[in-house]
């Protein structure tokens, strides 16, 4: 019987004839130059001073290790030294290895490479491998240096990529609104508690509280006395005066939302002792979660118009993702030139399983390696999730692995690199979704404009938007993508007195004309703009 071969047991994991990471080798230069003439300037970083020293690649110190003060004469100073030890020793060739401290090290970093310098980063568990090897137990600065130059003479200093002004601003803008919407649900889950110390039972009664502001708003702003019970009161005003309340703030509201606070109050439990405060507390949160959700929405307004200026709102043709998805993974990717095939992006993100040989032993599916960018594989597995759920493709195949038996955790990593692969082909061939599994896609430009109706963006930077998402499509598309949006400008006319009319018709048949739809005539009364 033929024997079996583990495929993924086979695959290679990298190449042993060049050791270091591809970024990082210097054995070449060193080779053309020669070690003694090669320098390396390591540099230990800290928060208002650093310490660098200057050795060649033999080991033999140039410069003793040396304090640098982080102010614009510390780090001149140190650059001037750095250069005057190059004409004293000769040194043909060099390296500035900087080790990585939080932010501490760009500073440095962008000092040295204002002064033509090549500076590379190496990682701290880098350096202290080497740290600990050569003298276990003891930490110094100095120490330090020998791992950073140790690490450096390995391969294991890399060439960071520039990075773009426009890539740098868009992933800020995805982290953000990812830290703020934590901070939402941590404040809703505050007021949910103080909630139900207030108004036991009251939160269960409206499951999504948040998509009900009239029962919220009856909760936290109704009238109370100090002496009294929220239930108590709501229960003595009835319906009549609970519905007046909600007008006079302008609340939209249905008749049985007001039934169901009513029949709260009829069985409500009696509260805790200060639930006068606690009510009054989850007012001032409320108040608190209300303007991050207005500032996340001003955020993913600004977040939607970086993604239309890139290939990846293709993304969007796909069944189950949406603005914020889509723009969160292309902020956390990058530019695609940077990664040779899809399995890249998936090796960036760490999703492979981590690897134990030794002699007969080998274990190749071990639990997923602990390196890797895990903003990205965050953005990777919440996509996939979105995909299971909303993508019938991707749905099927999760239940069929359900039946299987297989890990729910598998399935998701499973759907990730899939997804991969798929966004890759798609972004950097510039083209809308094409998969023979799944029947039909998405419009771009009806999604990205759904988005922006919901999120109530000005006309101008809507059209914006439109008209760099329309850049990005491949000229076969075009049509594809018109044929909704002169049906929706067709229903607009149909309904010009409902509100939003105006600026959706002043939008369309510019983004239509940007298409190649032709000439979009208006019925004559009431628009203003190009309809």
């Amino acid at each position: 019987m033929a024997s079996r071969t583990n495929k993924r047991a086979s695959r290679r994991r990298g190449s042993v004839a060049g050791l270091g990471k591809s970024r990082g080798v210097i054995g070449p230069r060193v080779a053309r130059v020669g070690g003694d003439r090669f320098g390396i300037v390591a540099v230990d970083c800290a928060k208002a001073r650093s310490k660098w020293l200057l050795a060649d690649f033999y080991g033999q110190v140039l410069i003793g290790p040396t304090p640098v003060e982080h102010t614009r004469g510390g780090l001149d100073d140190a650059i001037g030294q750095v250069r005057g030890a190059i004409q004293e020793h000769r040194l043909a060739d060099q390296i500035v290895a900087v080790e990585q401290t939080g932010r501490y090290h760009k500073p440095l970093a962008r000092a040295f490479s204002a002064a033509s310098l090549e500076v590379r980063l190496v990682h701290p568990l880098a350096s202290r491998r080497y740290r600990e090897a050569a003298d276990p137990g003891i930490k110094t600065d100095d120490k330090d240096l020998g791992g950073i130059w140790a690490a450096a003479t390995h391969g294991l200093a890399l060439v960071e990529p520039k990075v773009d002004a426009f890539w740098a601003s868009f992933q800020l803008l995805t982290r953000h609104r990812r830290d703020w919407v934590r901070k939402s649900s941590a404040l809703c889950c505050q007021i949910k508690e103080h909630l139900e110390a207030a108004m036991p039972g009251y939160a269960g009664w409206f499951p999504t509280l948040w998509e009900h502001p009239a029962a919220l708003s009856l909760a936290l702003d109704w009238p109370v006395a100090a002496s009294a019970v929220p239930a108590e009161a709501i229960q003595r005003a009835g319906a009549s005066a609970l519905a007046e309340h909600l007008r006079r703030k302008k609340i939209g509201f249905q008749q049985r939302t007001v039934q169901r606070v009513i029949e709260w109050s009829a069985g409500a439990a009696t509260p805790d002792v200060g639930h006068r405060w606690h009510r009054r507390i989850a007012a001032e949160l409320e108040a608190d979660r209300a303007a991050k959700a207005r500032q996340i929405e001003r955020l993913e307004r600004q977040i939607a118009a970086h993604l239309a200026a890139t290939e990846y709102v293709l993304l969007l043709s796909i069944p189950g993702i949406n603005v914020v998805s889509a723009g969160e993974y292309a902020a956390e990717l990058g530019p695609i030139e940077h990664y040779a095939h899809g399995r890249r992006i998936t090796g960036r993100a760490g999703l492979y399983p981590s690897r134990y040989q030794s002699d007969q032993v080998d274990r190749a599916d071990g639990p997923l390696v602990r390196s890797g960018h895990r903003r990205l594989r965050y953005a990777l597995l919440q996509i996939a999730g979105n995909l299971m759920k909303c993508n019938l493709h991707f749905g099927a195949l999760a239940a069929h692995w359900k039946r299987q038996g297989k890990d729910p955790r598998d399935n998701h990593i499973r759907v990730a690199s899939r997804f991969a692969r798929i966004s890759f082909q798609m972004v950097a061939g510039r083209q809308v979704l094409r998969h023979p599994a799944i029947q039909g896609r998405d419009c771009v430009l009806e999604k990205l404009l759904r988005f922006h109706v919901k999120h109530q963006t000005a006309s101008e930077a809507m059209r914006t938007d439109l008209r760099a998402a329309v850049g990005q499509l491949p000229t076969g598309e075009r049509t594809a993508e018109a044929a909704p949006l002169a049906e929706q400008l067709a229903q607009l006319h149909r309904r010009r007195r409902r509100r939003g009319v105006r600026p959706l018709a002043e939008v369309l048949p510019l983004v239509l004309a940007e298409l190649g739809w032709g000439q979009v005539e208006s019925s004559g009364s009431g628009a203003s703009g190009p309809a």
